[in-house]
């Protein structure tokens, strides 16, 4: 039986590298295998067996420089870091460790410490990281590729939080755990979207190097049901993720919309957009979130960022909700234009309010919303995705 050990900076449900660990935990021991996991103390974690061998916690926004000097530290090497996995590799001996998200809390240390032990690694990319240091590919809320030849570039634009010491932070990480030692270190990488490969090969990675698998919905979503007359946004409110656009948009339109979610744009949209038929839900529970979703006419996915393989979008079709979504990063691999949903460019309000119009009138209440729930369902399933990774991990 195949022994895997999971490891992901967080232990709880914060964003979509949290949810793709643990619904990969939960469908391993599903399938009978035997399953650890590493990750780092926080107060928020989900209880655990293995959380005696966590990683102590450290904190960038501490207000005490002693704490920032500690965290800074992580990002290059932590020798509690490595004894701490070092002793949970010996104690559960893994065939397989399967990395997430781990730069800066727990940093790639902990990929050396498995490979001096000839254990095999595999590594789920769910950002830019190995290619951009500030994660996002964006510098002043455009698209940006610099760093793929040139990683000085972070510190020269000042791209991590406009600072130049966590710029230079992200620089001197970058330098320490470049590319080809990253290669050295990892089996295989997995990129849950083409284009996210794509760009990874452009900034010089092996494409034999990189498999594509998309993330998959482990519990079921609840089937579709009768259609509002709304539409809606569901995620996090940010520059990147383009809910201005939207937003613009829809005061042109007369159309109700809700925006689900919170984030650091929140007050800020809300006093500029008062217009009686947007409402702003706040962030809202899985239970309650997911019937307003189900309900919806379409999802609006406006993101002037290289999105991955966002959950909302994948989540939204297995109910029968249609997406509109941004050309752009892994979001055009999700939706088939006229079928399951719409493609607007990037940035274009006007493009935008046309291709709303244009979805209210195809996606009516008569039209078949179960064929996009079952196409969806099948693709995205938790199968498909068990036999593909079985696969990375054995090759």
């Amino acid at each position: 039986m195949e022994r895997v050990l999971l490891v992901n900076k967080f232990y709880y449900p914060r964003g979509g590298d949290c949810t793709a660990m643990l619904t990969t935990e939960e469908l391993l021991k599903a399938h009978g295998h035997a399953v650890a996991v590493f990750s780092m103390q926080y107060p928020d974690n989900l209880p655990s067996p293995w959380a005696g061998y966590f990683a102590p916690e450290v904190s960038f926004s501490s207000t005490r420089m002693a704490d920032r000097i500690r965290a800074a530290v992580r990002l290059f090497h932590s020798s509690g870091t490595a004894t701490r996995f070092a002793r949970l590799l010996d104690d559960f001996r893994p065939d397989v460790v399967h990395l997430h998200n781990i730069h800066s809390y727990l940093s790639p240390v902990v990929a050396e410490v498995a490979r001096r032990r000839g254990v095999r690694i595999v590594w789920t990319m769910h950002d830019y990281k190995l290619i951009c240091p500030s994660y996002s590919c964006l510098r002043d809320g455009q698209p940006c590729e610099l760093c793929f030849t040139d990683r000085r570039q972070v510190f020269v634009h000042r791209c991590m939080k406009n600072s130049r010491a966590a710029s230079l932070l992200a620089w001197m990480e970058a330098s320490r755990w470049n590319r080809r030692r990253l290669e050295r270190l990892t089996d295989r990488f997995i990129s849950p979207s083409h284009f996210l490969k794509a760009k990874m090969v452009a900034a010089g990675f092996r494409e034999e190097g990189i498999e594509v698998l998309h993330n998959f919905m482990y519990r079921p979503t609840p089937p579709p049901a009768p259609k509002g007359d709304y539409y809606c946004y569901a995620g996090r409110l940010s520059e990147e993720k383009g809910v201005a656009t939207l937003l613009e948009a829809a005061r042109r339109l007369p159309y109700p919309l809700k925006i689900i979610g919170s984030g650091p744009l929140h007050d800020v949209l809300r006093r500029r957009y008062p217009q009686a038929h947007v409402e702003f839900t706040g962030q809202l529970p899985a239970d309650v979130l997911l019937p307003v979703v189900q309900r919806a006419r379409f999802l609006v996915m406006p993101s002037i960022w290289y999105e991955n393989n966002p959950y909302s979008v994948i989540e939204a079709l297995c109910m029968g909700t249609p997406v509109l979504g941004a050309n752009t990063g892994g979001i055009p691999e999700l939706i088939e234009a006229g079928r399951n949903g719409e493609l607007f460019q990037p940035g274009d309000v006007e493009g935008l309010r046309e291709t709303v119009i244009a979805a209210f009138a195809r996606y009516d209440t008569a039209y078949p919303f179960g064929g996009i729930a079952a196409a969806a369902q099948n693709k995205f399933g938790s199968e498909a995705f068990y036999k593909q990774l079985m696969r990375i991990y054995d090759h």
